[in-house]
C-alpha cells in the first residue's frame, strides 16, 4: 500500500497560496511560513501532517500528494477547506 508524508499550509485565497509558493522557492522556510500563515491546526507543527495512506485525505489533496514531486512546494491545491501549499516529504509505493 502506498503511503506518504506531507506538510501543508492552508490559506483562504489562491493569491496567498501563490505568494507563499514564491517565498518558499526563494528560500523561505516552509515550517516557519506554516506557523505564521496556516489556518489549519497543523500549522503549529510547521504544517506537518505525518504519514498517511492513499484515500485518507480529500481527493484533490490525495492526487497531488501521490503524484507530485517530492521536496517541492506544490499548489495551489483547492479543497473545500481553502487553498493549500503542499510539500511531499516522503512517499512509498
Amino acid at each position: 500500500m502506498s503511503t506518504a508524508s506531507a506538510r501543508h499550509i492552508l490559506v483562504e485565497t489562491e493569491a496567498e497560496c501563490q505568494d507563499l509558493i514564491s517565498q518558499i522557492q526563494d528560500g523561505g522556510d516552509f515550517a516557519e511560513l506554516a506557523k505564521k500563515h496556516s489556518k489549519c491546526p497543523s500549522g503549529a507543527r510547521g504544517g506537518d501532517l505525518g504519514s498517511f495512506g492513499r484515500g485518507r485525505m480529500v481527493p484533490e489533496f490525495d492526487q497531488v500528494v501521490f503524484s507530485g514531486e517530492i521536496g517541492q512546494p506544490l499548489g495551489p491545491v483547492k479543497t473545500q477547506f481553502g487553498y493549500h501549499v503542499l510539500e511531499v516529504t516522503e512517499r512509498t509505493d
